[in-house]
């Protein structure tokens, strides 16, 4: 077995991939000292996939640190591997259950989280990466005011975001339905069109309109389901169509 780059933190063990957090800290952790930026913003992106997000991201903004997060091995070793070639010290890469993420990142340690193309889930609620249960763990994890954004082909995970977003009274900081091709609300980063994903760009080219939400987690008292104002068979079922038509979501 080829062991993975150093960049590759291994499933069920809870050290935090920069090693600057107490109790956490030192604990098996192999980023040397003086490596990585610990007063800098970090942010995460879970389910990262191969990293190609994560790895452009931190390209571009070499002053702040980035955790691709995933639970696939061998998807995080090409991403780990590639910020190893290219001696980029400010990206780890961890591989986990999304489920247990609080367990490697202390209190308000976080400053923001990406979402890309996530599985919408159209089944489950509960396994949606926007759900009240996972804005719970994002909440222990991020600074005060810290934002979550959701970049996806899914029309239903969208608007099913909003509306969770909306019946806590979250702040919606962006929001579009096509990213490219249609009016925003809010400021858009040009990053933010600027860097995509491998299948961000196989939608695109198959004409799927990107969406994007970013939103603040200041929120007080437990997080509550949209229940009636998301209209889940609309779009599920509008997503389904585009399936049928060779999109997948």
């Amino acid at each position: 077995m080829v062991a993975p780059p150093s960049g590759v933190r291994p499933s069920g063990s809870p050290h935090h991939p920069f090693g600057t957090v107490p109790p956490l800290s030192h604990r098996g952790c192999d980023v040397p000292q003086g490596e990585h930026h610990p007063a800098s913003p970090l942010i995460l992106e879970l389910g990262c996939g191969k990293g190609e997000y994560t790895l452009e991201l931190a390209r571009r903004n070499p002053g702040w640190n980035y955790v691709g997060v995933d639970i696939k091995g061998a998807r995080l070793w090409r991403g780990a591997k590639t910020a190893t070639q290219e001696a980029l010290t400010n990206v780890k890469f961890l591989r986990t259950r999304i489920e247990f993420i609080t367990a490697y990142f202390a209190p308000g340690e976080v400053s923001e989280i990406w979402l890309t193309f996530s599985d919408p889930q159209p089944k489950s609620e509960n396994n949606r990466l926007t759900s009240p249960l996972f804005l719970e763990r994002y909440r222990k994890m991020l600074k005060p005011g810290g934002v979550v954004r959701l970049k996806t082909d899914s029309r239903f995970l969208y608007e099913y975001t909003r509306a969770v977003a909306e019946a806590n009274g979250l702040k919606i900081l962006a929001s579009t339905t096509d990213l490219y091709g249609g009016s925003s609300e809010g400021t858009i980063e040009p990053e933010v069109r600027e860097v995509q994903t491998f299948y961000e760009s196989m939608f695109l080219e198959q004409g799927v309109p990107i969406t994007y939400l970013a939103f603040s987690i200041d929120h007080e008292g437990p997080f509550i389901h949209p229940s009636g104002k998301f209209d889940a068979a609309r779009w599920r079922e509008l997503d389904n169509s585009r399936r049928s038509f060779g999109h997948q979501g």
